[in-house]
């Protein structure tokens, strides 16, 4: 061992050499700086470490591997998220063209499908993340899907509604033909579609059917509904009704020579409402009949059966009645 030097002053009153001992406060004023100097080469250390060469430290090195834990979780979940809205738009397609279609239900609209949440910031909390705002953006997705599901769950309610009243609207569709399809009273003179106008010549789009026959053939309901209108023109459809028959079906009757029902008149399935005539912008006596489905015409012709005979046409409005 190396050995330690110690420092002496002589002692006037002893006369003698003692050894040196500083005072408690030098003492302190050294161990003082010692450690400052020590803290300043930790700081100075890091600034080394962190700065110039850019190293993370351990703790930032455990909280990055943590958020790319939950960075990897969230997107994840944003990948379910994508799934689910599949099968959800999915669901909502078969819902508008068949489930409600078939009830005669509107679609509904994609400004209430995808109908946002209003008013104050409701993700105001998540701004200061980072990552793009991916947080924030995934609690947004959540809170569309989960209002989607909402609106297609009360659509759904409004479906079943409906399907337990399947009786009731296989009588209301308009499924028979308006006039006894006895061949010798009448003719098809125009089907649904195309057709060349018999006053103008000019070709143009025929929106029902005309059944050619004498005036005063009786002319009978085609399903169960309500008179909705009943009106006497000079032009047009002449003297007219039109039945709601509920679940998205009407029916026109036109060119008519007299009307037996009135407006909010409930009427049934082969009750006799009015008689053909040649009213209106007619160039002879016949009946124009339309089936009209949620605002548009459709063809009748796929809404009844001509080939039947008249007695099997009078026992349905026997039993219809």
């Amino acid at each position: 061992m190396m050995p330690s030097f110690k420092k002496y002053i002589f002692n006037k009153e002893t006369l003698s050499y003692e050894v040196s001992r500083p005072a408690v406060s030098s003492r302190m004023v050294h161990c003082l700086l010692l450690f400052l100097l020590t803290i300043g080469l930790a700081v100075f250390y890091l600034w080394i470490y962190t700065s110039v060469l850019e190293k993370d430290t351990p703790k930032t090195t455990l909280l990055k591997k943590e958020n790319a834990t939950w960075v990897s979780e969230i997107e994840m979940m944003n990948e379910r998220i994508d799934r689910y809205a599949d099968v959800l738009s999915q669901v909502q397609m078969r819902d508008d063209h068949i489930y409600r279609s078939v009830f005669g239900m509107n679609e509904i609209p994609a400004s209430v499908r995808n109908a946002g949440f209003g008013g104050v910031n409701r993700y105001a909390q998540y701004d200061r993340l980072g990552k793009g705002g991916l947080l924030k953006q995934t609690v947004e997705r959540l809170d569309v899907l989960l209002k989607k599901s909402y609106v297609q769950n009360k659509s759904f309610d409004e479906v079943a509604l409906l399907s337990k009243r399947a009786g009731d609207m296989a009588l209301c569709i308009p499924a028979i033909s308006p006039v006894n399809p006895d061949v010798p009273d009448y003719r098809i003179s125009s089907y649904f579609g195309t057709r060349m106008d018999p006053i103008t010549g000019v070709s143009r789009s025929h929106r029902g059917m005309d059944f050619a026959m004498k005036a005063g053939h009786p002319i009978y309901a085609t399903g169960d509904g309500v008179v909705m209108e009943v009106r006497h023109e000079f032009y047009g459809y002449g003297n007219s009704v039109i039945i709601d028959h509920g679940f998205g079906y009407k029916s026109r009757y036109a060119h008519l020579d007299s009307i037996g029902v009135t407006e909010g008149m409930k009427v049934t399935r082969g009750q006799c409402i009015a008689a053909s005539g040649n009213s209106g912008r007619s160039t002879g006596p016949h009946l124009h009949y339309e089936v009209i489905y949620r605002d548009r015409q459709i063809n009748p012709l796929n809404y009844m059966d001509l080939k039947i005979t008249a007695e099997e046409y009078q026992r349905m409005l026997k039993d219809e009645q």
